[in-house]
Order: structure tokens, then C-alpha cells, then sequence
């Protein structure tokens, strides 16, 4: 019979059970995260144009590419949350996931993603302005943090107030208070990005998207936690 101290200790260290894809763990629940994709159906998504999504849900997972428009959606505007997601890229991908993207109505001669702001997501190797993990073509990620193409990845968006924070595979990449962008197609250091927008007007609240642009790229364990 092993000593109590050693029965405490194997207690202390043991590890608190995982979710299975898709799905929150009870310690989730009680801390009010919500689950934004079942892993089964495309029930609360929908394009960017507001219609049925084209591409089938893939072994657990939304692969935006062909799903009909610039890109999925959740049906709900979001203000004030941490988003957490695994995403997985195919060879040569393009993607990104937009938050705050508001309205779903494209300005005339604009796509509907100068609506919203973009974390990068691109089958590259480096930590520039459209590298995975970059908020798009505004702030370059600190490092190259993504996984190798084919594996999945972590990505945690903290998107609050004025702050939009993004987390990869457990590292802090990037970061942005939009209170220091007051103005159009200009940084805070006075270079220049290719956005006529002045984020510190931006609509904190918006819609979350998942974006195609002609490459496959899944996501799964889609989890949204508001903040007070």
C-alpha cells in the first residue's frame, strides 16, 4: 500500500480530463466558455453573403474553401470575448480568421474583409505582415510560431474593448490597441498599410469569420468565452 503523501502527490499532479473534439469540458462550461461549432453540422454558420454554406462539414472540422462566398460566418456579433480554435492548413494555403467584421455589406469596390480585422493564416515560413499569426498587413507577429503544414495549431484571439491579443500555440504573437490607430491606411508609427481605415472607430462588435481564399484549411474546436 503506497504512503498517503504519495497517494496526495499522484492526486495533485494528475491531469484534469481533456474534451473530445468539439465539445466542452465541465471546468469550460462552469466558466462560461460556448461551444460555436457542434463538429457535425453548419447549424449557427453561414457565408458571408448570410446563406447556407456549400462546403459539407470535413471529418469534424469546417473547411471554408468553395463554401460559396468570401467566407463563414457565425450568425451572432460578438463583443468582448477570447475565441479558441485549432486550425489545420493544406500545402500553399491562404486563409485567416476575421473578427469584428461589421457589416456583412462589402463597401463599394472593397471585398467584405476591409469590414473586419484578419489574423493571417498562410502556408509560409516567416513573421512577416502576412504570415500566420500577423494581424493582416497592420501588425507583424513576434515570431513564426505556426506548426508544420498538416499539423494542427492552437490560436487563442483575445478580442476586448481596444485590445485584440493573439496567442499560437501557446505564445503571444501579436498585439494591437486600437485606440493608438486614428488614422486611415496609417500605423501608429507613421507606415504605411493598405486599409483606408480609422481603427480606433472601428466597430468593436462583429462578426467572427472563416476565410476562403482558394485553399483548403480546417477548423475545429471552435469555443468562445464573453467578457464582462
Amino acid at each position: 500500500m503506497k504512503p498517503l503523501y504519495g497517494l496526495l502527490l499522484l492526486a495533485g499532479l494528475a491531469a484534469p480530463a481533456a474534451a473530445a473534439d468539439n465539445e466542452l469540458t465541465p471546468q469550460e462550461k462552469a466558466d462560461g466558455w460556448v461551444l460555436l461549432f457542434d463538429g457535425k453540422s453548419l447549424d449557427g454558420w453561414m457565408t458571408s453573403a448570410g446563406k447556407p454554406g456549400k462546403a459539407p462539414v470535413e471529418d469534424g472540422a469546417i473547411n471554408p474553401h468553395k463554401c460559396g462566398h468570401y467566407m463563414m460566418v457565425h450568425k451572432d456579433p460578438w463583443e468582448n470575448y477570447v475565441l479558441a480554435l485549432d486550425f489545420k492548413i493544406s500545402p500553399k494555403c491562404n486563409s485567416g480568421v476575421f473578427i469584428r467584421t461589421f457589416s456583412l455589406t462589402p463597401r463599394p469596390g472593397k471585398d467584405v474583409g476591409f469590414n473586419g480585422i484578419e489574423v493571417a493564416i498562410d502556408d509560409t515560413p516567416g513573421a512577416g505582415l502576412h504570415d500566420t499569426g500577423a494581424l493582416y498587413d497592420l501588425v507583424k507577429p513576434a515570431k513564426a510560431a505556426r506548426k508544420p503544414t498538416g499539423e494542427w495549431n492552437h490560436l487563442v484571439i483575445t478580442s476586448n474593448k481596444t485590445l485584440i491579443e493573439v496567442e499560437l500555440n501557446g505564445e503571444t504573437v501579436s498585439r494591437m490597441d486600437t485606440s493608438e490607430w486614428p488614422k486611415p491606411n496609417l500605423r501608429p508609427d507613421g507606415t504605411q498599410h493598405k486599409f483606408d481605415i480609422a481603427y480606433k472607430d472601428h466597430p468593436v462588435k462583429g462578426y467572427i469569420g472563416l476565410q476562403d481564399h482558394g485553399s483548403p484549411c480546417w477548423f475545429k474546436n471552435i469555443k468562445l468565452k464573453p467578457l464582462k
